[in-house]
This record gives C-alpha cells, structure tokens and sequence, in this order.
C-alpha cells in the first residue's frame, strides 16, 4: 500500500494536496488495504476524497511528490502515510459503529465532532434559532436567503426603512399589502429593528406579516381541495386524528409487506411515523399502494441501516414518483424528510393515501358512475369534475333517493350533525339500518352510530365521532371515499356503460394526456389539473403553464382569470396563448384559440407536447449560459451526446434516432444510465429484454432508478416498450440534463471557482433552481451541429398543415 501511496503527481498550494491525497487514496485504499471500501467509496470523485481527509485535519500539512528518488522526499511520503494510518483506523472504527452500534456514545461524540465525514454533503441555510428554522422548509429559506442578500444597500446592510420595500415585493404580500401598510404592521409587531435588520429578524418580520395575511383572508382551512394545496405552510400544526387514521392506515395496507412489517404496527401516539419515514422506505412503499408498480421496489435501497448517500435516493426517488402520480410536492426536499419534519411528511402521506382513495372516481376506472348524469350531454361535464366533486355528486344522487333535502356541496359543516351520513348508510346498506341513528338528539352519538353501521359494512373507520362533529374535511373526504369503494349503490346498465365506455379516449392518447397532466402539476402554477381536457379548455390554466415555462411572455392585463362566465374571455386567453405559441416558433399552422376552447383533444395534445420539449430544451440551454457558443440545443444534439456517453464506456450500444424499435427492450438506457452513474444500475436485475415480460421489467426499472438519481419523469413502461417517440426523447433529455447538472456542480465547486451557498445555493429536486447553473466541463466539451436529424417527433394530428412536430 505505501508504494502505491508514493504513485502520485506533483501538486502545490492547498487545494492540490486535497485533490493528489484523494488520487492516492482511490487508488491504494480501494485496491491495496483491506479496509479501504470503508474509507473511500469506489465512486467517489479524487476531489471529494481529499476534502474528506481534509476534514480530518490531513492535507494542507502534506506535500505528496512523485518523485520517491530523493531520500528527504521519501521520507515525507513514508510521513504523510503513517500520519494518515491512525485516521484510516478511527474511519474504519466508526463506520462499524454505524453500522451495528449507532447509537453508540463513541459515535454520537465523533458524529458531533466532525460531521462532514458522516453526514451526506448539505450546505443548506441554518438559523441559530431552532423554533424559528423549523417554521421553514431549505427551499424556503433558501429563496428568503437569496432575496435578504440582494436587497442589502451599498454598506452590506437592511436598515428598518429597507425592510417594508423589500417585504412588499414578495409574492405573498405584493398584492395584500403597500408599503405604507406594511411599514405600520411591523412598528406594531415589537420587533426590534434598531441595530439593523439581520437574516433572523427578518424572518421574524415576514412570520409575523404572513399570520397577518392569514387573518386578513380568515380561516383557510375549509379548502376544497386537499390535491390543489401544496404540502407546506408557514404557520403549521400536527392534526392529531389525521395522524391517527393515517397511521392506521398504515398499519392496515403495510402490514404484510415483507420489509416493513418488521417495523409495524407504528404507535400513533408517539413520533414512530416521522421517524421510520426518514430512511425513505416507507414512503416508496406507500406510493405503491396508492398507485401500483410506480417504483420498481428493486430500486429502492432497503437495509435496516442506510449511509446517508442511501437515504438520500429513496428520497429523490420518492419525491419524483410522488410527482408522477399527481402530488404536489413543490416546497419539500430531500433533507426536510431526513429530517422527519412532522408537518411537511404528514402532508406527504396524506397526499398519497388520498390519491389511492379517489384513485376509482373516473368513468374509465368506474363506468357506472355515468348513472349520476340523467343527460348524455352532461357526461363531458362529469369527465371534468374533480374527484372530490364527483365524490360529492355520487354522495347526493344517493341522499337524493333517500329523501334527504339538503344538498351536501362540502365534506365539513354540511356533514357535522351526521344526519347526511345517516341517509346515506340507510340507502347503501338498509340491512344494517336502525330508526335510532335519525332519532338521536346528540350529533356525537349519532357520528357514532353512523361509524357502528359503516363498520358492519366493513368499510375502514378513519375517523373518530369527534371528527365528524368538529367538521374534519380530510377525514371526512377520505371516509366517504371509503364507502364509495366499499359500496357504491349503482346500478350496472349495459348501455349506459358501454356510452361512458365509448366517451373516455384511447390508450395512447390517454398516456399523453395524463404525461401532460401530472407535468403541469409538478411546475407549481396554482391551478390544479385534474382533468386535462376540460381544464384547460378557459385558457387560464395554458396561461399559467407558459408563463412558467416562459416567465414574462404572457400579459395578464389582457387575460380573465376563472369562474369565467362569459365564452369570448375564454377565447382571448386562448388567443393569446397561441400568440405566445407563435412567438417562441411553435408550429401553429391554422390553430386557433377556440380550438383549445372547443376542446379540440389532438391540437391541445400537440401544442402541450411542444411546450413540454421547448421546457427542456430551455433547462439544458440554461446550463449552457456562459458559454461561448450562443446555439440552441436540438433533439439532434441530445441523441449524440446519449449515443457518446455510452460508446465511452465501451459499450456497443446505439440508437439511430428516438423512434428506434431496438430501444423496446430498455438496454440503451440501462447502459446510458449507467454511463452517467455506475453505482446506479444493478445488472444482476437486468433482463435480456427479448420477451414482453422482460422488457416490462427493465422498462420499469429504468424509469425507477431515472428518477432515483433525480431525473422528473412522467411517462410509463409501455412507452418505452413500445418506443413512443416523444416520452423517449424527454427521458433521454432528463438524464442528459441530470448528467450536466453533475457536472456543472462539480466545476462550481472545485476550489477554483469562488462560490458561497448565497450566490449559487443547492439544486432543489423540483428543478426550480437549474437555471441558475452555469456551464461544467462535459458541457464545454459537447461539440454541437446543425445537420438534419431523424428525431423531431411524429405528427400527432392527420392534418400536416396543423400540427407540430
């Protein structure tokens, strides 16, 4: 080992003993030493090794030489390596104790001691005050932190007179409050603002405004949509029956998975959930009941113990596939779950287990849901609604029949003296119907009749009579859901079934229209989409969608903003979103805005495919910005650089273009993948890909472990298998993004380049914060050219003179 140790370049100054003590030890301590997997991970970049060992005290005091011919020099070799000896033993001491003893007084003392040898590389925003960190998510603080240090004066400072300005241009202020206003509120808040405004005071500040601006909107908490919200406030609590009926939930789905039921049932008094939720496992696993086979379990990590690098796949995998199922998780990242943070993954849960719950309240899922609709005309309005809503119209066709007079339009007060639950059970279940449940005086004792006869239906309690009583909306929602799976009451007409059967769209048009669906809920625009179709037809949500994608193009002085009652408003939102269209040189031939307002499916499809790609295209342009070349990126350039990446690893592997049918199989992309994270794929797991089973499962896999390196990806196995152009080209593009992300964060954090946390902070798994990069090496060396491709994608309408390519 102390021959290979002497292997090693030449370096000067600080920063390069790090990076040829690193060198050294990749090579010696993984090949040489029996300990050295424990030291060094085998992926680890030489950089990387040698601010490990700096951390250790190692390296500024060290000069490596590669010249071992002088005896002095030798001897400062045969120095560096016994000074190091001592801290590879107390390495490999510690990570046993990781792994088998970690609670152990011996760990916790070093953990406190030198963390950055544990703990995976975070450098996020911290606060000195611990309630107040904790009011935050890092993506908050974070974007707080960035807009506190620019709007510092030319003395580096925010006095008291700067801070009502800079409050007042913050989103959720800017349109609640003026300055003058603002300016008064805070005199009133007690703040001490005398010596200054710091980082902490100002969060302070903006805490105190934000609880003004709730108590200016009043109580928030009747909102209609538990999907519409995202999964984090400011001002937070823990719903302990929440928690209770989600933990039993838990308990319910989990209980004979074959990992987990080691750490089930989970005590709901206690914090057990937050805790088993750190390591990841849990919340993949929960995912997967909600939606089946979204992760391929294969790709989760699953140990009793997980290193942090581990713990943080699970994570991103998590959170992506969270996304593709329809989450909103635009305010939640990876280290607010290694945390445990009980609002934020309570929130989480509670978007998954709803998700799984009103997962059957669509005509294909549940044709006989057309019974609620006495005209054929009104089925495109059912198609349309929410499922809440279309829980609420299935809840009073059923009251209606009843004789119940009152209709229930919420899943809270309309349901607190428990009589509406009373008709309902009696008309669904009138076997276990009892006169008591009406005659009853008390609502409490009546919510618990009401759970005694949903009980005798063997449908799940998931509240308690209390929460019936006080209005919980959630729990509410998610009983009612319970029911309708239990026992829906409709009847089985063969023809209106075969109508709502010939209503809903086929196969491939339904892939891409969800694909679209779950992507512009994961951009974090306030509209929430649940049906695509239907939702975009007032031009509002198109809106949205583009001026996220293309911040400042739309001009909202000229657009209506929903309920819109009037049909030409809804045409000049559409008009000016085909405008825009026009302007970033969509292919619009003969699209018009009353297109989109008709509903016309394929054109609505079309432009939604080309803002998609024109998205991703920006992404990887936007990594590019310092950059001599000033060329746009083409779908030509991202099939070279997939095709490069994997010729340089060897590997025989190519595609001609993105509609290559040998690409069914899912190997390239393995191979890909591999090419950009080698630790990622397990080839153990890997099929040959020649049966449709086979490649079933390498398309699932592929997907999974894409999004577990952080790629935000929306398509499914089948369009891989069946090589769909446009999902392979975005998931060939999503990886090469990742990959140049990579790499962008390697140059900017390479000791030559000067960067703090303030000026370039960390990359949020949402994406929110790519464009901030700027470009890393491979991007530089990516050499791009203008010759014609085989790859734009396919028309998707028949007519070549309307759609887009």
């Amino acid at each position: 080992m102390f021959k290979a140790f002497q292997r090693s370049t030449v370096v000067s100054g600080e920063s390069a003993n790090r990076c040829s003590l690193g060198s050294n030890l990749v090579h010696s301590a993984t090949n040489t030493h029996p300990i050295g997997p424990y030291l060094v991970d085998a992926s680890m970049k030489e950089t990387e090794i040698g601010k490990k060992f700096h951390y250790l005290g190692v390296g500024s005091s060290i000069l490596v030489n590669a010249n071992p011919s002088n005896r002095s020099i030798r001897s400062q070799n045969r120095h560096a390596f016994l000074h190091l000896l001592p801290f590879t033993f107390l390495v490999f001491i510690v990570h046993w104790l990781r792994c088998h003893v970690q609670n152990h007084p011996i760990f916790i003392f070093f953990n406190l001691i030198n963390p950055p040898i544990l703990m995976s590389k975070f450098e996020g925003v911290l606060v000195s005050d611990h309630w107040l960190q904790s009011q935050f998510t890092q993506v908050q603080l974070r974007t707080l932190k960035s807009k506190f240090i620019a709007s510092k004066n030319q003395n580096g400072e925010i006095t008291s007179t700067d801070l009502p300005v800079l409050l007042a241009k913050l989103k959720p202020f800017c349109e609640m409050f003026k300055e003058d206003e603002i300016g008064v509120l805070l005199s009133k808040s007690g703040l001490d603002m005398s010596n200054g405004i710091d980082f902490e005071t100002f969060l302070r500040a903006y805490l105190n405004l934000h609880s003004q601006a709730a108590a200016k909107l009043g109580d928030s908490n009747n909102s209609s949509s538990f999907l519409k919200a995202t999964t984090t406030t400011l001002l937070h609590t823990i719903d302990e029956s929440e928690k209770e009926s989600y933990v039993a939930h838990i308990n319910s789905y989990l209980r004979d998975d074959p990992f987990m039921k080691q750490f089930l049932p989970i005590d709901p008094a206690t914090n057990a959930l937050f805790e088993l939720a750190r390591d990841g496992v849990l919340l993949c696993k929960l995912i997967n009941i909600a939606v089946p086979n979204t992760i391929d379990e294969r790709a989760i990590n699953t140990k009793r113990v997980l290193n942090p690098w581990e713990r943080n796949e699970n994570h991103t995998l998590c959170l992506n596939s969270a996304k593709a199922i329809g989450c909103t998780v635009v305010n939640i990242g990876n280290q607010d779950l290694v945390e445990g943070r009980p609002h934020l993954v309570l929130g989480l849960i509670s978007q998954i287990i709803k998700i799984q719950l009103l997962a059957d309240l669509n005509l294909r899922k549940t044709p006989q849901l057309v019974e609620l609709v006495d005209d054929n005309n009104d089925v495109e309005e059912l198609m349309g609604l929410a499922p809440e809503k279309v829980l609420l119209k299935w809840m009073n066709f059923h009251l209606k029949k009843a004789g119940y007079k009152k209709p229930v339009t919420n899943f809270s007060s309309d349901l607190k003296d428990g009589e509406a639950y009373a008709y309902l059970l009696n008309v669904l279940a009138p076997e276990h119907c009892s006169p008591v449940t009406l005659d009853t005086k008390d609502p409490t004792e009546r919510a618990n009749l009401v759970l005694e006869h949903a009980e005798k239906m063997d449908c799940k309690r998931y509240l308690a009579p209390k929460d019936i009583v006080e209005g919980s909306t959630n729990l509410n929602l998610a009983f009612v859901a319970q029911i309708f799976h239990q026992r829906n009451g409709l009847s089985t007409d063969n023809k209106k079934i075969s109508y709502a059967e010939m209503m809903t769209d086929d196969e491939e048009m339904s892939r891409d229209e969800r694909c679209f669906r779950l992507w512009i809920n994961s951009l974090g625009i306030s509209s929430y989409v649940n049906n695509l179709f239907e939702d975009v037809r007032n031009g509002w949500t198109l809106l949205e969608v583009v001026d996220k994608v293309s911040p400042g193009s739309v001009n909202w002085k000229h657009a209506t903003k929903p309920p819109i009652k009037m049909p030409f408003r809804k045409v000049e939102n559409c008009n000016q979103v085909i405008k825009i269209g026009k302007q970033l040189k969509f292919s619009l031939v003969n699209v018009a805005g009353n297109d989109f307002v008709q509903g016309n499916k394929k054109l609505i499809l079309a432009f939604l495919w080309q803002l998609m790609r024109f998205n991703m295209l920006q992404l990887l342009k936007n990594l590019r910005s310092r950059s001599s070349q000033g060329k746009e990126i083409t779908d030509a350039d991202i099939l070279k650089w997939a095709n490069k990446k994997v010729k340089n690893t060897g590997r025989m592997s190519q595609m001609e273009s993105f509609k290559d049918k040998s690409l069914s199989n899912g190997i390239f992309f393995l191979e890909l993948l591999s090419a950009v994270e080698p630790r990622v794929v397990n080839w153990n797991l890997v099929t040959k890909g020649e049966s449709e089973e086979e490649k079933k499962l390498n398309a699932t896999y592929i997907i999974s472990i894409a999004r577990k390196l952080g790629c935000s990806i929306f398509l499914l196995p089948e369009d891989i298998m069946e090589v769909n152009q446009k999902m392979i080209l975005m998931l060939t593009a999503s990886i090469m993004y990742w990959s140049l992300l990579q790499s962008t964060d390697d140059s900017e954090s390479s000791p030559s380049v000067a960067a703090t946390p303030e000026a370039s902070p960390a990359p949020s798994v949402n994406g929110d914060e790519g464009s901030e990069f700027s470009m890393g090496a491979e991007i530089t060396n990516l050499s791009f050219d203008d010759a014609a491709s085989d790859t734009t994608v396919s028309s998707i309408h028949e007519n070549n003179d309307t759609i887009l390519q």
